[in-house]
């Protein structure tokens, strides 16, 4: 049996330790501190979501009362600011030799750097032989001593692992085979570097979260953070691969508040954070690739001072986010806050909390969206049936798709498990032209974060993500409580009188010359000709570029006056106000659109092309 020798007790190294004691494993674990003295007297309160157990851990205070041998592997999990003085302490340590003979761990033993981030491995290369690379998603905190909350489900933790900087042999599988006996589900890989990266750009949230409070701002700091660091792996011959939870999940567990993510428990505890190798590995590459980072070299600047006056974690708003980062603040439109790529969502779900999806497959004349889902889906994603989920029951002069109420969005929206502290994520295979109706209606009922997969169930595919078939499982009912009101509608009569009135509708059905559903055609008086479609490019349909978004609404008279939007029935209209928003301008809704205004026959028509006011 390989025993492993875990340095560093903290929330990953004594969760893994319990796990791998309670699985009958061998193991040792290395404490310091207040830890140390907590660990020897009580053991390790050891708190997961199926109960709490006092787990009597082998645990020692350094190398010193620890005899080495043959077959051992050194499990580094310290933070990334105590790798240096770890691996000194024990590269040079004494092995005992299965013919008797004496050797040193450098050279006679395998170090498993469980530790994310960039600079850990490199820095074991120096003193070790042999080095094993790891990516580890384990949602654990440690606040106070002798005690580890761990709310990883189903199981504890999930790890990647190789021969680093490539390779999957070696130890690896004997490592592997140790960690998924303890409970963890692993994979062995051989190409680890690139998934570590993978794993940095999802962590390059932890700065942020551990100052400031959760914002539409905020998140699209995080967008932020990402796009440069992807800029500066392109420039530095780095191909991230990000990891997939496949179902892991972080749970709540009454009673015991894990403390966030690992950066945030440092600045609680008044410990110095790693930000340097987190959003400070960014930096670090840019320099010597000779591109900048200054978004995230002013996000580890800013977690260096709060560290150093004392800031407490988690205290800070979007004023001095915006002071922090000024050009995210800047009205250039609500990209980040709006959209979400295929590699950004690839991301986000392999980190804890990952969004809820809803697959919105709806198009006019096409019955059939939910077996196209049932066909192919994004692993994890829910169906959300546009005729019965997100709208009302038909009613005289409401139009085709009139807003259901809120207490039936809210029976749906607690049946997809969505909550206030979750993202929401929309897709479809149409360039969102259904989806964006779930965007418009989860955000005008309250929900703070819901993004547009940009280019839908094609983009993902291209990327080479994988799909799933049949139904998945439902998410745990939420309790969220929705309220609607917080994006706004314009009746018919406002939408008449709106300054700026954009017909989302193909240019024909505008014009009069076609009408293939709603009773009369022809166009509201005084509307401009604005067709959805037009807001998308490319042979999979994703947004156009934010200036050239920009640029066309503003053609179109935005910025003059207040917005108003309508299409046939209210459903691709809010694509259009989706569109708005990337560009920088708000827009109201005409819910009952032209399908509620050309069935009253007293509302007045046009048909034909109308000029726009300059």
């Amino acid at each position: 049996m390989t025993r492993l020798v875990i340095v560093g007790a903290g929330a990953v190294g004594a969760s893994v330790a319990a796990e791998l004691h309670l699985a009958g494993g061998d193991t040792v674990l290395i404490a310091r501190g207040a830890q140390l003295a907590a660990l020897r007297e009580h053991g390790l309160r050891y708190v997961r979501p199926g109960g709490t157990a006092t787990v009597s851990v082998p645990v020692v205070g350094g190398p010193e009362e620890v005899d080495l041998r043959d077959g051992d592997v050194l499990v580094l999990a310290t933070k990334s600011q105590d790798t240096e003085a770890a691996l000194r302490q024990w590269a040079w340590q004494p092995v005992k030799r299965a013919d008797g003979s004496s050797g040193v761990a450098a050279t006679d033993l395998p170090v498993l750097v469980l530790q994310n981030g960039l600079a850990n491995e490199r820095a074991a290369l120096r003193h070790f032989g042999q080095v094993l690379g790891a990516v580890i998603w384990i949602p654990a905190g440690h606040l106070t001593p002798g005690e580890v909350v761990s709310a990883g489900e189903p199981v504890p933790a999930l790890v990647w692992l190789g021969e680093y900087p490539s390779g999957a042999g070696g130890h690896a599988g004997a490592v592997a085979a140790e960690l998924t006996r303890a409970g963890l589900r692993v994979e062995v890989v051989d190409d680890i570097a690139r998934w570590k990266a993978g794993k940095l750009l999802g962590n390059l949230v932890n700065g942020l979260d551990a100052l400031y409070r959760a914002s539409p701002l905020r998140e699209r700091a995080v967008a932020a953070l990402r796009a440069e660091a992807e800029a500066v792996f392109a420039a530095s011959g780095i191909d991230p691969i990000s990891p997939a939870a496949d179902g892991f999940r972080s749970v709540a567990i009454p009673g015991h508040d894990r403390g966030g993510n690992s950066t945030r428990q440092s600045l609680a505890r008044g410990a110095t954070p790693e930000i340097d190798y987190l959003n400070g590995e960014i930096v670090l590459l840019g320099r010597l690739a000779g591109v900048g980072a200054p978004l995230n070299a002013a996000v580890q600047a800013r977690v260096h001072r709060a560290a150093a006056e004392g800031t407490a974690a988690g205290s800070l708003g979007d004023d001095d986010l915006a002071a922090t980062l000024p050009t995210l603040a800047e009205p250039t439109g609500d990209r980040a806050g709006v959209l979400i790529t295929a590699a950004q969502l690839h991301r986000r779900l392999a980190e804890p909390g990952p969004p809820v999806l809803l697959d919105v497959r709806w198009a006019l004349g096409d019955p059939d969206g939910e077996q196209h889902y049932r066909d192919a889906h994004l692993p994890g994603a829910l169906y959300a049936d546009l005729e019965t989920d997100l709208a009302g029951p038909h009613e005289p002069g409401a139009g085709r798709h009139p807003l259901p109420s809120v207490a039936r969005l809210q029976t749906a929206a607690r049946r997809w498990g969505i909550t206030r502290k979750r993202g929401v994520v929309v897709y479809d295979n149409s360039g969102g032209l259904a989806a964006a109706r779930a965007w418009w209606l989860l955000r005008w009922a309250g929900v703070p974060d819901v993004r547009i997969l940009d280019g839908g169930l094609a983009a993902w595919l291209a990327a080479g993500h994988g799909v799933a078939t049949g139904q998945a499982q439902p998410q745990p009912p939420s309790d969220i409580v929705l309220t609607g009101g917080h994006l706004p509608t314009v009746t018919a009569e406002e939408a008449a009188a709106s300054p700026v009135l954009l017909d989302a509708r193909a240019g024909e059905r505008y014009r009069g010359e076609v009408e293939p559903i709603d009773p009369r055609a022809g166009h509201i008086p005084g509307a401009r000709s604005a067709p959805t479609t037009a807001n998308l490019t490319g042979e999979i349909p994703l947004f156009r570029p934010t200036a050239e978004l920009r640029e066309r609404f503003q053609a179109l008279g935005a910025g003059t006056g207040d917005v108003a939007v309508y299409c046939g029935s209210g459903v691709t209209a809010a694509h259009e106000i989706a569109a708005l928003a990337v560009a920088g301008f708000d827009a109201a809704l005409y819910p009952g659109s032209w399908s509620a205004w050309s069935s009253d026959p007293d509302r007045p028509i046009a048909t034909g092309s109308e000029e726009i006011p300059r």
